[in-house]
This record gives structure tokens, C-alpha cells and sequence, in this order.
């Protein structure tokens, strides 16, 4: 569990901040912007749920607790020193899940025949901003994978992109199961 006695240190007033092992870097990180845009996800998915109806309030719930937890495994790189304690890491069975609730909330959608465009009722709105960021945090997951030295788990990276496909999904759900989807009309406005 863990305890939060003081909000403020001060030890990240020079811009460093600590990764979960203590190595301190940069504000400016490709790992810390990482971690920290999956943070910015989530906020996104808390604005969202206070207008979602019951059963997706508590799927995204659910999704809310499994992004800590990517940023858990994402602020604690891997490392040839045995850890002091068992790492925190993104497992199979939370991308299975959110398979399987995309599967459930896209059974009940109508077919597309355009793109959507972001928008429609407040929870749609809320979740194509949530969307748009989670692929923010993809984009940035994959840079770090190609710089020397920095791993990421392969089911971090599904997780994301999983995700973001879920929350497209559920805003196609909260826009009264795609319904009250905002369509792209190709050149409408020339």
C-alpha cells in the first residue's frame, strides 16, 4: 500500500524527478513524459465518467486502477540489479479484458459508414479527448522503445493501443450506441 504523509518534497525543484528504484532524471524524460501522459489519460477518463451511465462508469473504473498501474510499470524500468521488491507490470489478462469489454459494448453498435467525428454527448466528448491522449501516450511508448537501454513491456504497448480502441468504442456507446454519432462528410463544407 502506499502512504502519502507529505504532498511537496522539494526534491524535484531543479527539474529531476525519481523513477519507482530511485534513479532520478529529467522532467523532460521521453519515460517520464511517457508515464506522465498515461496520468493525463486518465484524468481525461475521470472527466468522462462523470457523465457515463452506470455500466461504462465502472468498466472505465476498472480502466482507471489499470492505468496506475501501467504507470507503475512505466516508472520502473527494468534493471540488471535484482529489485527489492516485485515490480508492478501490466499483465495479459488486463489487455483480455479490455478485448472482451470492447467486444461487449461493440456488439450492440450500429455498423460505420463514415468516420466519426469527436463529439456528440458530453461522455463521447470526453472519451475522444481521453482517446486522443492515450494515443498520445502510445506514440510515446513506442519512441522509448527505440532508444537504447529502454524497455517496455510488449503488453504495456497492447494495453495502450488496445485502449484506445476501447474508448473509441465507448464513446460510440455513450453517443446512444453510435446513433448520435457526429459523422465526417467528405469535402461538406467547400
Amino acid at each position: 500500500m502506499v502512504t502519502l504523509n507529505r504532498i511537496y518534497t522539494r526534491t524535484g525543484d531543479k527539474g529531476t524527478t525519481a523513477l519507482a528504484n530511485g534513479e532520478r532524471r529529467s522532467k523532460a524524460d521521453l519515460r517520464i513524459e511517457t508515464y506522465g501522459t498515461v496520468d493525463e489519460t486518465n484524468a481525461c477518463i475521470g472527466l468522462a465518467r462523470l457523465h457515463a451511465e452506470p455500466r461504462l462508469d465502472a468498466l472505465l473504473a476498472a480502466i482507471q486502477n489499470d492505468l496506475f498501474d501501467l504507470g507503475a510499470d512505466l516508472a520502473t524500468p527494468p534493471s540488471e540489479a535484482p529489485p527489492a521488491y516485485e515490480p508492478l507490470r501490466i499483465v495479459p489478462q488486463q489487455v483480455k479484458r479490455l478485448e472482451t469489454d470492447i467486444d461487449a459494448l461493440n456488439a450492440d453498435l450500429a455498423p460505420l459508414k463514415s468516420f466519426v467525428l469527436p463529439g456528440g454527448s458530453p461522455t463521447a466528448a470526453a472519451l475522444h479527448l481521453a482517446r486522443t491522449v492515450c494515443r498520445r501516450a502510445e506514440r510515446l511508448a513506442v519512441q522509448l522503445t527505440m532508444v537504447d537501454g529502454e524497455v517496455i513491456s510488449p503488453e504495456a504497448l497492447q494495453y495502450l493501443n488496445r485502449l484506445s480502441d476501447f474508448l473509441f468504442v465507448a464513446s460510440r456507446t455513450a453517443n446512444a450506441n453510435g446513433a448520435d454519432d457526429v459523422l465526417w462528410v467528405p469535402g461538406k463544407n467547400r
